[in-house]
């Protein structure tokens, strides 16, 4: 996965948002178990990364319900 910057998470619709997250949860449960169960994961970076992106999108979303409020 290539990393989301704020910029490329601003271009996408709402709905794209949605399912990036959904996916961004599945990955960084997917690892977690990974880590958990002793095997390990090729990039241990790879669960900062995760959480970076998720909140990000969580960022971004909240920046653009404050600005509709306003």
């Amino acid at each position: 996965m290539a990393r989301l910057t704020a910029k490329d998470i601003r271009k996408l619709t709402p709905a794209e948002r949605k399912k990036k997250l959904e996916e961004l949860y599945d990955e960084l449960s997917s690892v977690r178990i990974q880590m958990a169960t002793g095997g390990g994961t090729e990039n241990p970076y790879r669960i900062r990364a995760v959480k970076r992106a998720i909140a990000r999108i969580l960022t971004i979303e909240r920046e653009e319900e404050l600005e509709a409020v306003r």
